[in-house]
């Protein structure tokens, strides 16, 4: 079910599939959210000033969809909660129909910066990126998160046979065949978005970082770091499997 504010949403810019630079105007950014009506007004606000902005709420019991749409989002709603995702998914299906050659996913809870929306837009409009991802400063972290990041950098490295200096952050540029490809994907949360980067090296699409602030409030973490460390592992190796798939 889509709802659609009175301010204008999703609108499909020129017709530029075959020009690897992207102008404003094929790009929305895309927030996944669920349950966060104390913050999801004030990240589309700042949001629209730079971007359309389209809101996948997950199954919300708040008032999250009522709150961004008023701040100027279009709202995709999806019930019951499917996690992050099925979300991005439905984005990415709403986004492709619109004839948009890309998205940037933000989270909706404040920890990325819509004022660095340009950062990615920039970026892509100096050449081809199916995906360019927000590369975070891990020193600035709390220290179960500066952990948990430094060594997936390094399992997932090693098991790609790339350096990946930030592979878990959720900002990021996602490209229109990337979209398409990982549509039939089932994993959710980081698994989802370290799939991308293994589709992306088995596809041999290119990949690029863009510095973006680190942003931790005061919530306490919820990373356990054994079950995170095994979780990643498998992660990995799928991601692995995923690479090796498309080599010869």
């Amino acid at each position: 079910m889509e709802r659609r504010p009175n301010r204008p949403g999703i609108a499909p810019g020129p017709d530029a599939s075959h020009d690897p630079a992207l102008a404003p105007s094929q790009i929305v950014a895309l927030v996944p959210a669920h349950d966060e009506a104390a913050r999801i007004g004030a990240v589309v606000a700042a949001a629209v000033a730079h971007l359309p902005v389209l809101v996948v709420d997950d199954g919300s019991t708040d008032g999250t969809a009522t709150i961004a749409e008023a701040a100027g989002a279009r709202v995709l709603l999806q019930h019951p909660n499917q996690g992050k995702g099925a979300a991005l998914r439905a984005g990415f299906v709403r986004a492709l129909a619109h004839g948009m050659d890309a998205v940037v996913t933000l989270d909706g809870d404040g920890q990325h910066d819509p004022a660095e929306l340009p950062r990615f837009v920039d970026a892509a409009s100096e050449g081809p990126a199916e995906l360019i991802i927000g590369k975070r400063d891990f020193a600035r972290m709390p220290l179960v998160r500066r952990l948990a990041n430094g060594l997936g950098t390094m399992l997932l490295s090693a098991a790609v046979g790339r350096w990946i200096p930030d592979n878990q952050s959720g900002y990021r540029l996602v490209g229109r065949r990337l979209m398409g490809a990982m549509l039939e994907s089932r994993e959710d949360g980081f698994a989802f978005e370290v799939e991308m980067i293994a589709v992306c090296l088995r596809e041999g699409w290119p990949i690029r970082w863009v510095p973006i602030s680190t942003i931790y409030g005061d919530e306490r973490s919820h990373i356990r770091p054994l079950r995170h460390l095994r979780e990643f592992i498998t992660v990995s190796r799928r991601a692995r499997h995923i690479v090796r798939s498309g080599r010869g």
